[in-house]
């Protein structure tokens, strides 16, 4: 009887683990906690979260699936129009100021259907289920310019790699708050070319920041780094020798030495 016990507790705590990794949060709910309290109680529980995964998983994938009869009858940018609005997100048409969003409620107007041959410039994906799926809606964008994808749950490293659609337009990527995003997954950014401005605060998997702050700056020579500073992560002795090395890069440094290093010298010279 132990053994069937520790076997079905094992078994729960197990699930309990690939419910949390599957959660977009990083801190579990509060419903999530007291699932976890009674899987070391009942059975049954186990049951109840392995539900509870697979409805999110299938909502997720619902919510991505290509939008193939509103491109074959309405266009590309229509399509990927009513796509954005219909995950909560919010984007701007080439040329205009106006920003279409929804309400609330995730309600909007189809006032964006008297656009048809405009291409869409900003995005801003914040908080949204959008996965790499989804990007066969967007691949169609290729004057998209601004890209904000703060705090999206799905957005890992297959998604960061087929960003590379948009490596001849894309020039500004939000990607802070993303908590699956790892080290090896920011390197798919090197095919972004153009890319002028890349904000990657706060991603949990980030032990060092400030490293990998260097890194992409050695990556993207052109992009402007924000959201890490080169001491987050780093000791003492690492973030000395980070300012050594970038003023020692600094074309004005050594001028400088010179110049003070010969004034010292003449010093000594009229005390002499």
């Amino acid at each position: 009887m132990k053994v069937t016990w520790r076997s079905c507790h094992r078994t729960s705590w197990s699930v309990a683990r690939r419910y949390l990794s599957a959660s977009p949060a990083s801190p579990p709910s509060a419903v999530t906690r007291f699932l976890l309290r009674l899987r070391q109680q009942f059975y049954d529980v186990e049951q109840l979260m392995t539900w509870s995964a697979t409805f999110r998983n299938r909502a997720v994938r619902r919510k991505n699936l290509f939008y193939g009869f509103a491109q074959q009858n309405y266009g590309d940018n229509i399509a990927a129009a009513y796509y954005i609005l219909s995950l909560k997100g919010s984007f701007r048409f080439a040329g205009q100021t106006e920003w279409f969003q929804p309400d609330a409620r995730g309600k909007f107007s189809f006032d964006f259907m008297n656009f048809p041959t405009s291409m869409i410039e900003e995005v801003d994906l914040s908080g949204t289920p959008i996965n790499r799926d989804g990007l066969d809606n967007l691949v169609s964008q290729l004057h998209l310019r601004r890209l904000s994808l703060r705090g999206c749950p799905e957005v890992d490293g297959w998604f960061l790699t087929r960003l590379h659609m948009f490596n001849d337009s894309l020039e500004e990527l939000d990607i802070s708050h993303c908590p699956r995003i790892t080290v090896g997954a920011l390197c798919a950014l090197q095919h972004l070319r153009k890319l002028h401005r890349l904000n990657m605060s706060s991603i949990p998997s980030l032990q060092n920041p400030g490293l990998v702050r260097i890194l992409m700056e050695e990556m993207l020579p052109h992009c402007l780094v924000t959201g890490a500073e080169y001491s987050q992560g780093l000791s003492l002795e690492d973030t000395t020798q980070t300012i050594t090395t970038h003023s020692s890069t600094d074309p004005g440094a050594q001028p400088q030495e010179e110049e003070s290093g010969q004034t010292s010298a003449k010093r000594q010279g009229q005390m002499q």
